[in-house]
């Protein structure tokens, strides 16, 4: 049956509230018959005979391997077959008075409970037939009028469940003689609201509506003892629709998945790759492929291909931080399944817990609970994006279809999804594992030529991990702090690619000052020495560094200096070249701060030679700057200094003057 005929949510028919003393003996239950129509044997019917099983149900499946003619996308109402199966299938059972049945959906329910409970909710009920019930009136709006008002519980029919004794369930259908494609809620609806037809039809029973939290079974197949050339075939379809920061990040962190790269193929979308897998495939911006057209290519490139097992989607906004994620997500052995990532301490994710009636995104009760991991399992849940992975038996079979990621006016995603579900595949999320998170681009420029340093505010757990030496913490926590002159300290700051990139940011601006102090770039402050530099306002860095003093620098320096609480406030922060035949050193000067921070941006003995900071009041010089670290001291009154000669090469340092 269309999923969107039912609000496009999982529905499980729960006819308990909990577990109860049954009185009924169970040999009453052999006057239990379970009806329901499934013309395909889909994710969803599966599961619902499994459940049957579970409790002994006895079953009788109508339409199996019929086509289906009950509504599709332009008329998800549709039902009008459900109810011709069933008026065919009770006119055997039209004599037998003590016979019950429940007439049921199988594609979108299970059973919570057994026969004999089922029985004595129907018997407490003291009506002839029983009808679920819903929240909002579907299909037609303007007869809720019509509806009598309820104290408690939900006030509109559902025709997803009802049941009955055999004769009253005849007499209720055998005044249908509609189209396969009618709507079967609306006929038992005008049935519902005719007094004289409503006789025996006393009340609703409540049906429990929930979203991805209905689902706690959980299947693992481990893979465990499988050598690397027995694994699974993946293609990985990779997808730059959009400037994305950390590019190279998300490379390397691909190149770094547990999984070996000869089981491993590439389509990359926009972009280029290593070389070193099995193949790789890439459609570029000259080739003027659009994004729904691409996904359909690699979802194409899998499904043709005989040795392919597995499809991998992954946008380049995803940070995928577990290496053993292809792997895990391969042993949870489904069609469609999803690792759970989101935004850096936002609700924003890779799906949605339910659905609107329209369509769209709904909040399901348990979403939050979900993105946060408070409740963590596999969950049943009808949008996902980003990042999946799909078996290449499913692109053959259900999804065999080219063109996946159209329909209508909805985007790529919101197409896919919507496709796959009315093909009655499940698609699964997983949060039993961290995974990652993603980008935040709404606020990433591209007029830089490291625009990634920009991003300290919209990803900072990103920029972080790319910027900020890997021993920071330690230097945090005390360890690695040097003092190599008196009040003077030494610790890891930068990464070998923040002070490269900060280099050839300010060679790419290439203003450097001509070491006059009245140069007019040089706002709200004035240098004793100046130097030939470029300030972090001219290329436009200024809330970007102070972001970065205040985070880093700050917190070391209330350790350092006890008693002393900076806000890092600054009104010279730049960039300085050394060149021997341009500015080698500086002169003896204090500094115009209360504290100052000099970062070596390359390293001595192979970029630069020389250079160096001797403090005079000490007579103590400390001359091989290690790239990344930097020197923090005292600035007015103690510790005068000046810059020893660079002999050879281009020496950088990155300097601010804080507290002035």
């Amino acid at each position: 049956e269309n999923w969107s005929s039912h609000g496009e949510r999982i529905i499980i028919f729960s006819l308990i509230l909990r577990m109860l003393n049954v009185s009924l003996v169970l040999s009453h239950t052999e006057n239990l018959l379970i009806l329901t129509v499934a013309t395909k044997q889909t994710e969803g019917f599966q599961r619902f005979r499994r459940s049957a099983q579970f409790f002994n149900y006895k079953v009788q499946v109508l339409g199996l391997d019929e086509e289906w003619q009950g509504g599709d996308d332009e008329n998800p109402a549709g039902g009008g077959q459900k109810v011709r199966l069933l008026k065919s299938a009770l006119k055997q059972y039209a004599d037998k008075e003590d016979l019950v049945i429940l007439f049921i959906d199988s594609y979108d329910v299970l059973f919570a409970s057994g026969p004999a409970e089922l029985l004595k909710k129907f018997k407490q009920a003291k009506s002839k037939v029983v009808f679920s019930a819903e929240n909002y009136i579907y299909p037609d709006r303007k007869l809720e009028a019509k509806y009598p008002q309820v104290r408690d519980g939900k006030r509109f029919l559902g025709s997803g469940g009802f049941i009955g004794y055999a004769p009253n369930l005849k007499k209720l259908v055998e005044e249908w003689k509609g189209h396969d494609d009618d709507s079967d809620q609306l006929f038992y609806t005008n049935v519902f609201l005719d007094p004289e037809k409503r006789v025996g039809v006393a009340r609703f029973w409540d049906q429990h509506v929930i979203g991805p939290s209905g689902c706690h079974a959980l299947q693992n197949l481990y893979l465990t003892g499988f050598k690397d050339e027995a694994l699974p075939m993946i293609l990985i379809g990779i997808f730059i629709e959009q400037p994305t920061p950390f590019l190279s990040q998300f490379f390397l962190r691909l190149r770094n998945l547990h999984y070996p790269k000869q089981r491993i193929q590439l389509f990359i979308h926009n972009h280029v790759s290593k070389a070193e897998y099995l193949a790789v495939k890439v459609i570029g911006p000259d080739d003027e492929v659009e994004n729904a057209e691409a996904r359909n290519l690699g979802m194409d490139l899998c499904r043709k291909d005989p040795d392919c097992d597995y499809y991998f989607s992954l946008d380049a906004e995803i940070v995928l931080k577990n290496t053993e994620t292809l792997r895990i997500l391969i042993e949870q052995n489904k069609l469609v399944i999803a690792p759970l990532v989101s935004r850096h301490e936002k609700l924003w994710s890779n799906f949605w817990g339910a659905l609107s009636p329209d369509g769209y995104y709904a909040r399901s009760e348990d979403y939050v609970d979900v993105v946060q991991r408070r409740r963590v399992g596999l969950w049943n849940v009808p949008y996902i994006s980003s990042v999946y992975l799909v078996k290449a038996k499913a692109l053959r079979l259900e999804l065999d279809q080219g063109d996946l990621f159209r329909n209508g006016k909805l985007d790529a995603d919101m197409a896919f999804c919507h496709n796959v579900r009315n093909q009655g595949v499940f698609m699964y999320l997983t949060n039993r594992h961290e995974f990652g998170h993603i980008l935040s681009l709404e606020n990433y420029q591209t007029t830089h030529l490291h625009n990634d340093l920009w991003q300290i505010f919209s990803n900072p757990e990103d920029w972080r991990e790319k910027y900020i030496h890997e021993n920071y913490t330690a230097a945090l926590k005390g360890k690695l702090v040097e003092m190599p002159c008196p009040d003077v300290y030494w610790f890891p700051i930068f990464t070998d690619t923040a002070c490269d990139e900060l280099v050839e940011e300010m060679e790419h601006y290439g203003q450097w000052s001509t070491g006059d102090n009245t140069d007019s770039r040089i706002q709200g402050g004035y240098e004793n020495v100046p130097t030939i530099d470029i300030h972090m306002n001219q290329i436009g860095f200024e809330r970007e560094w102070y972001k970065f003093l205040l985070d880093y620098i700050a917190p070391i320096t209330e350790k350092l200096y006890p008693g002393y609480y900076t806000k890092t406030q600054f009104e010279l922060a730049f960039v300085v070249r050394y060149k021997p035949d341009e500015q080698p050193s500086l002169m003896p000067h204090h500094d115009a701060s209360t504290f100052t921070i000099n970062i070596a941006l390359n390293r001595v003995g192979i970029d630069y030679e020389g250079g160096g900071c001797r403090f005079l009041r000490y007579n103590c010089s400390i001359r091989a700057p290690r790239k990344g670290w930097t020197l923090m001291h005292p600035g007015r009154l103690t510790h005068y200094h000046e810059g020893l000669p660079t002999t050879k090469g281009t020496r950088y340092i990155a300097v601010s003057f804080l507290d002035p």
